[in-house]
């Protein structure tokens, strides 16, 4: 079974964020007392990380995302369309009822 790309990047993204974490709160006794100093150099150091490592799953993360969005909207699109071409075949149908009525009068 193939893991889907966005699972994989969410993971990994996850261990960018919380592997530094750990390190800096159990290697340092000054950054585990300001806790939200060391949060904010962990997200730093992930989003680095990221940025630099992560590409490829981010590529397939954004490909298959751009993908369901393409299916979705062509779905909706065609259903749309169809409604409109039945609204214009009843508007349709109505004008010609009306006109077919007044030609007999």
């Amino acid at each position: 079974m193939k893991i889907p790309p966005i699972v994989t990047y969410t993971v990994l993204r996850l261990l960018a964020f919380l592997v530094p974490l750990a390190i800096m709160w159990f290697a340092s006794p000054v950054l585990r007392d300001l806790w939200w100093l060391t949060a904010i150099f962990a997200a730093l150091i992930g989003m680095s990380i990221s940025i630099l490592f992560l590409r490829k799953p981010l590529s397939g993360t954004s490909a298959g995302i751009y993908e369901r969005r393409a299916a979705r909207s062509t779905g909706s699109q065609s259903t749309a369309a169809q409604d409109a071409d039945a609204e214009d075949a009843a508007l349709d149908a109505t004008t010609e009822d009306e006109a077919s009525t007044s030609h007999e009068k």
